[in-house]
């Protein structure tokens, strides 16, 4: 393959070296996932409503081989790249990929009940918070878990932190109210994490430093120019904006 053929995804490249889109270890997702299949007995069904490369359906399926999940994204390469890995762990006839709107998804009774449903990271998919915990409620089954995954503010945004992300201060609330509107919606949170500074500095690294080095990797191909800028153009913005000022919390609650 020559470099102008090198095919240019920029959310495969941009983690590659960290395949779980949030600010998350290895070990916190392990962890938050057995919080989520806590005291299930039997077949679980999971749903993950904006899932990317289905990074969170691919670990629970492998460690858990009686459950089924259902992966839902726009994004036909994220999709495709989780069928890859699903034949590679042995578990492509457990996971089914759905490519379409997550919100129409929830929105649909014909896909039933779901035992544990997902959306972490992917609020955008709904338009915001509130539409996700209605969406993602909608097709929970009782006693069920959801795993929500969402920003905060860790202290009052700086004017850097809102330019670099683009945003308003009412865009988030901090940890006590983002609890609050689950608490809001009828869920209860029985488990949560927020994101160490480790965590956040590991993905900004990664995902980064994959767009920058691939970048580099492929001079002639006719989006370097453009992955190199956006690289430093989120690097800087990171660095010099919300670093510190921007938080994640990832909740398990109860329907």
């Amino acid at each position: 393959m020559t470099t102008d053929e090198a095919p240019y995804q920029r959310h495969l490249i941009t983690h590659a070296e960290h395949p779980i889109a949030a600010p998350l270890s290895e070990e916190s997702v392990a962890a938050l996932l057995r919080r989520a299949l806590a005291d299930r007995a039997g077949p679980v069904r999971l749903l993950d409503l904006g899932c990317g490369q289905a990074a969170w359906p691919l670990r629970a399926l492998a460690a858990h081989p009686t459950a089924t999940a259902v992966g839902v994204d726009l994004d036909p390469g994220g999709l495709a790249h989780a069928a890859a890995e699903a034949a590679r762990l042995g578990v492509a006839d457990r996971l089914t990929l759905v490519t379409g709107d997550a919100a129409a998804f929830a929105a649909e009774a014909a896909h039933g009940a779901f035992d544990v449903v997902l959306s972490v990271g992917a609020t955008h998919a709904f338009g915001g918070l509130a539409a996700t915990l209605a969406g993602a409620v909608a097709r929970l089954a009782p006693g069920g878990r959801l795993v929500l995954g969402e920003c905060f503010w860790e202290r009052e945004p700086t004017p850097a932190a809102l330019t670099a992300l683009g945003a308003e201060p009412a865009d988030f609330t901090d940890l006590a109210g983002l609890v609050a509107r689950c608490v809001e919606a009828g869920l209860t949170p029985v488990h949560g994490r927020v994101s160490t500074l480790d965590e956040w500095d590991d993905y900004e690294w990664c995902w980064t430093g994959s767009l920058a080095g691939w970048a580099l990797d492929h001079p002639e191909h006719p989006k370097a120019a453009e992955a190199a800028a956006t690289a430093a153009e989120h690097r800087a913005g990171w660095l010099g904006g919300y670093r510190g000022v921007l938080g994640f919390a990832t909740l398990v609650l109860r329907g």
